[in-house]
C-alpha cells in the first residue's frame, strides 16, 4: 500500500478530526497507486494517521476513511453504511431524510437521500465511486427499497477526474416519488429535479413555523417546490403565496398543493423574488409571516461581499412588509456565509429598516445532516426565526 507523507505540522488538522487533507499539505506519496486508491496516511515523522482515498487531480487529495489500521473494504463500507441508517432509527422518519451525510457519516462525498421507499444516491468523489455499489448493495440488504436512483450529475465530480452520470443502480424508479414530509405530501422528481430531487435540510425548520402561521397571511420567497409555503397552509395559514423565478417550479409547487387539498389557500407566482419584495414593499403591502429561503448566493470565498449585499437586500425589504408583530423567518444556505456573519447581515438590515428584531429561534440543519465540529464545512445552513417589532 502506497503511504502519503504530510508536510511538517500538518498532521493537526487530520489529529483533530478534519477528514481531509489538501494537496499542498503532502509532502510526497510513496510506492505505487493508481488515483483512488486507498493509501496510508503519515506524518512527516512518519507517525501513522489513518487511511484515506487519495486522488492527485483533486484539490482535496486525501479523504480520510478511518484513524485506524484495519482493511478498508465491502464489509467496511457495509459497517459504515449500517451505522449511518442505525443513526437515524433513533429519530427520523426513514421515508423521508438523508440516510447518508458524506463526511459526517464517515463515508466521504457520499449522499444519499431517502423518498417514499426510494432511494437517490449522489457521489462526488473519485475513491467513493469505486464504493458506490457496495454502499447501494448494503442499503438494499438494511431498507430493501423499491429502487436506487443515482444523481450523480454534479459539475463538483469534473475536479475529480469524474463524469457527470445518472442513472438506475437497482430495482424500480419512477419518474416522481410520493413523500410524507411533517404531514405534508410532496411529489420528488427524483430524476430531474434539483440535487437529489428535494431539499431535506430544511425539515425540521419548516416544522418550527407552526405556531407563527395559524391564521396568518403567509409569503414564501424562493419557494422552489413549495415546501415551506405547503407547511404553512397546512399548519393552517389563512393565505399562502409562493414566489420562485421558476415556471417549472411553480407549476410542480401547485400540483404539491393539489396533493395535499390545499389550492384554495395556497397559491404560487412566478416572478422574481428581489423585484417583488421591492415592488410590494413599496406599495405598502403587509405580511403576518414571510420566508426568506433562497439558493446559495455564493460558493465562493470570492464571492462573500456581494452575496452578503444580496442577502442584507432581501431581508430589508422582507423586514418593512412584515406587520408589527409579526415573522420572519430567514434562512441561508451559503456554507461561506458563516453563522456570525448571517447574524450581522440581518442586524445590519434590522437597524436600515428601522425595526427591532426578537429572536424567537436560531436552527441549523436538521439532525439527519449531523455536523463535525471539527469540519466546519459541514455546518452549512442557517435559519432564524425573528419576531418584527415596528
Amino acid at each position: 500500500m502506497a503511504k502519503a507523507i504530510l508536510n511538517p505540522g500538518k498532521e493537526k488538522r487530520v489529529l483533530g478530526g478534519h477528514p481531509w487533507v489538501f494537496r499542498s499539505d503532502i509532502r510526497e506519496v510513496q510506492g505505487s497507486f493508481t488515483p483512488g486508491d486507498i493509501v496510508d496516511v503519515l506524518s512527516s515523522r512518519g507517525r501513522f494517521l489513518g487511511r484515506a482515498f487519495y486522488n492527485p487531480q483533486s484539490q482535496i487529495s486525501l479523504r480520510m476513511m478511518t484513524l485506524h489500521d484495519e482493511p478498508v473494504d465491502r464489509d467496511f463500507i457495509f459497517r459504515r453504511v449500517k451505522e449511518a441508517v442505525d443513526y437515524r432509527r433513533t429519530f427520523a422518519d426513514l421515508h423521508s431524510c438523508r440516510m447518508i451525510f458524506a463526511e459526517s457519516d464517515r463515508l466521504p462525498a457520499l449522499i444519499v437521500d431517502s423518498f417514499g421507499d426510494v432511494l437517490v444516491m449522489q457521489c462526488l468523489a473519485l475513491g467513493m465511486e469505486r464504493f458506490k455499489h457496495d454502499a447501494a448493495d448494503a442499503l438494499q440488504e438494511l431498507l430493501h427499497p423499491a429502487g436506487i436512483y443515482e444523481r450523480s450529475d454534479v459539475p463538483v465530480r469534473t475536479l475529480e477526474g469524474l463524469e457527470l452520470t445518472k442513472g438506475l443502480i437497482c430495482g424500480d424508479v419512477p419518474d416522481r416519488v410520493e413523500m410524507v414530509e411533517n404531514g405534508v405530501h410532496f411529489w420528488v422528481d427524483v430524476k430531474e429535479g434539483q440535487k437529489t430531487g428535494f431539499f431535506l435540510d430544511q425539515k425540521e425548520n419548516r416544522a418550527a413555523i407552526a405556531p407563527f402561521v395559524k391564521n396568518a397571511r403567509v409569503l414564501d420567497c424562493f419557494t422552489h417546490t413549495g415546501s415551506f409555503a405547503l407547511h404553512a397552509g397546512h399548519f393552517g395559514a389563512r393565505e399562502v403565496i409562493g414566489v420562485d423565478i421558476s415556471d417549472y417550479a411553480c407549476q410542480f409547487a401547485t400540483e404539491n398543493a393539489r396533493l395535499n387539498h390545499l389550492e384554495d389557500r395556497v397559491r404560487f407566482v412566478e416572478a422574481n423574488a428581489f423585484d417583488l419584495l421591492s415592488e410590494e414593499s413599496r406599495e405598502g403591502e403587509k405580511y403576518d409571516v414571510i420566508i426568506l429561503d433562497p439558493p446559495a448566493f455564493t460558493k465562493t470565498r470570492s464571492a462573500v461581499a456581494s452575496a452578503t449585499r444580496g442577502y442584507k437586500e432581501i431581508n430589508l425589504r422582507a423586514m418593512k412588509m412584515v406587520r408589527d408583530g409579526g415573522y420572519l423567518v430567514t434562512c441561508s444556505c451559503s456554507q461561506h456565509i458563516l453563522p456570525a456573519a448571517f447574524m450581522d447581515i440581518v442586524r445590519d438590515a434590522a437597524r436600515d429598516a428601522h425595526v427591532q428584531l426578537r429572536q424567537v429561534e436560531y436552527r441549523t440543519q436538521g439532525k439527519d445532516h449531523p455536523i463535525l465540529p471539527a469540519a466546519p464545512e459541514t455546518q452549512y445552513l442557517k435559519c432564524g426565526i425573528f419576531q418584527i417589532l415596528h
